[in-house]
């Protein structure tokens, strides 16, 4: 029973802190954000791309008549007014992000003076990745054109975490037919 009590009350030593505090000050690779589509697909932005991330109520992003469906409509985003767009039809899935709850996760991106909103399904956080281990992507598709690279994280399942490229999101022609 005592041997018990000694399990609950070890604490642990000054050593484990200060490594543990050595890890936080000191991560390895970039910060970045992981993100999923409506289609479950995984992706990920450097944090140094993102303007902001937001959690708007439906009723804020207001639509506009006789435009894409790739656009959800607008939102001001501290008194400038934001076009926000459905990152996963933009990259070509069919999939649309679910509008209807109670708030849309969106990424403000930025390029030069351009802002638009991403919306996705959901938010999963930052990491510190390693951007050296970044590898060109291994198959062509829709997202292609966006994509900076992937990371391999598993060799088993071939799962990759894909890493976009906002400037090329902004810049795309894509817009133009919008």
């Amino acid at each position: 029973m005592s041997g018990n009590l000694e399990l609950l009350t070890t604490s642990p030593s000054q050593e484990q802190v200060a490594n543990q505090l050595q890890e936080l000050e000191r991560p390895e690779g970039e910060l970045h954000l992981r993100f999923y589509l409506a289609s479950g697909q995984e992706l990920a932005f450097s944090a140094m791309a993102i303007r902001e991330v937001i959690s708007a109520p439906p009723d804020r992003i207001t639509p506009i008549p006789n435009t894409s469906p790739l656009l959800l409509g607008t939102l001001n985003l501290r008194g400038r007014v934001i076009w926000v767009a459905d990152l996963g039809q933009f990259l070509g899935e069919t999939s649309a992000v679910n509008t209807d709850r109670a708030e849309i996760p969106i990424i403000a991106v930025e390029d030069q003076e351009t802002i638009i909103g991403l919306a996705v399904e959901q938010i999963v956080g930052m990491e510190w990745l390693d951007v050296e281990a970044i590898q060109q992507p291994k198959t062509t598709d829709n997202t292609t054109p966006y994509l900076r690279g992937e990371w391999l994280l598993s060799d088993r399942t071939h799962q990759c975490l894909r890493l976009l490229d906002q400037k090329a999101i902004i810049r795309s022609n894509r817009w133009a037919a919008v």
